[in-house]
Order: structure tokens, then C-alpha cells, then sequence
């Protein structure tokens, strides 16, 4: 399993329309991506810092997204965000919610 995580700052106020937008228009496109897992979403306190972290398949399904999806996702995303977001990616070692191949090959 394969990660990418998104860490970024809102605009004020933004946290309730940004989550809308995100679960109305953001989250039906992933879910029709292929190796795509999950989405998990934290905001830090007065729901400005926020990480998003989706869960893939493998690696490449992740970077076929981040190639093809991704920079519409962000221009949907712009009127909410301050700066540009930051990425990250790395393989999922353990979870307890998701079965990781790592663990399966053992």
C-alpha cells in the first residue's frame, strides 16, 4: 500500500466549505481512480493547518493520479487554500484498518 499526503494552510473560515466541496466533488473523483484505497482528513486546532492523506493500491496508481487528476483537483481546490500545498509520499508499513501487502507477504 502506498500513501500520499497533502499538508496545506486555508483561508480563514474556509474548513466547512472546503469539506463540502471535498466530499461533494473531490472524493466521487478519487473513488473512480484506479488503486485508490482511502482518504483520511485532519485539521489541526481553529481548522486551518489541515493533512489529507489518501491511500493506494501501489505506487503507481498513486503517481497515475497525481499526474492525471491531481492539478484539477487542485484548481477546484485553490479558493480554499493559502500557498501551495506540500506533498509527500511513502509505502504504508502497518495499519490497523487496512490490510498492507507487507504484512500479507509475511
Amino acid at each position: 500500500m502506498f500513501a500520499r499526503t497533502v499538508s496545506f494552510r486555508l483561508k480563514p473560515n474556509m474548513l466547512s466549505d472546503y469539506t463540502r466541496t471535498f466530499d461533494k466533488d473531490i472524493l466521487p473523483l478519487l473513488r473512480k481512480q484506479n488503486g485508490f484505497k482511502d482518504e483520511i482528513t485532519f485539521a489541526g486546532p481553529g481548522g486551518i493547518d489541515v493533512t489529507a492523506v489518501s491511500l493506494w493500491d501501489n505506487k503507481a496508481s498513486a503517481e497515475a493520479y497525481n499526474t492525471n487528476s491531481y492539478p484539477e483537483v487542485l484548481k477546484s481546490l485553490a479558493r480554499f487554500i493559502e500557498g501551495t500545498p506540500k506533498l509527500q509520499t511513502s509505502d504504508v508499513v502497518n495499519s490497523t484498518f487496512h490490510k498492507t501487502a507487507i504484512h500479507a507477504a509475511a
